[in-house]
This record gives C-alpha cells, structure tokens and sequence, in this order.
C-alpha cells in the first residue's frame, strides 16, 4: 500500500565562514530547528579549508588588498534543513548575523 503523506523536502545549508566566527552561526541557524535528523539536534558538518581569493579593482577588500591574491583559513559548514520553510528561516538568521558581524 503506498503512502499518501509527501515525505518533507530537505534542504542543505553550505557556507563558509572564518573559524571564529563558527560558533555564533552556528547557534544562530540552530535557533531555527535547522540542523535536526531523526532524533538528533545541531547536526553539522565541518570541513577546515583555505580559501582563496583576488580583490578586484573596484572592489573594497575588508581583507586584503585589490589585485593582491590572498588565502585564508576558512571552515565548510553544511547543515541539513527539513522543509523550504526552515531553510528560509536558517538563510535569514545567516543574513541577520551577517548585519552583526
């Protein structure tokens, strides 16, 4: 007999970020019931990595400087979203935060 409840969509969050910065968005994305799988909560995974990067000439470089190529430690984060509702919700606490940090 086949199911007729539509098995909820599921989302995957990646970002980058510096590692300091991990923790706060972390928990920011966390706080929206992102990140849960079967009966687990705050479920993430995380990768270290160095990005890289070449400002260009219009660009206004918080790091770095234009046309100077720079690499840095970064983490991949990705985080499982169940619904296009709550991957609204983590993509919004990610641009709040960024409006903080």
């Amino acid at each position: 007999m086949a199911s007729t409840i539509a098995p909820t969509d599921r989302y995957k969050l990646v970002f980058f970020t510096p590692p300091l910065d991990l923790p706060k968005i972390k928990e920011a994305i966390f706080s929206t019931g992102a990140g849960t799988y079967s009966k687990y909560t705050e479920v993430c995974f995380t990768t270290p990595g160095i990005g890289q990067f070449r400002p260009g000439p219009e660009a206004n470089p918080a790091i770095g400087e234009r046309g100077k190529l720079e690499e840095l430690g970064e983490v991949r984060c990705e985080i499982l979203c169940s619904g296009r509702d709550q991957a609204t919700q983590a993509v919004q606490a990610l641009k709040r935060l960024d409006d903080l940090i």
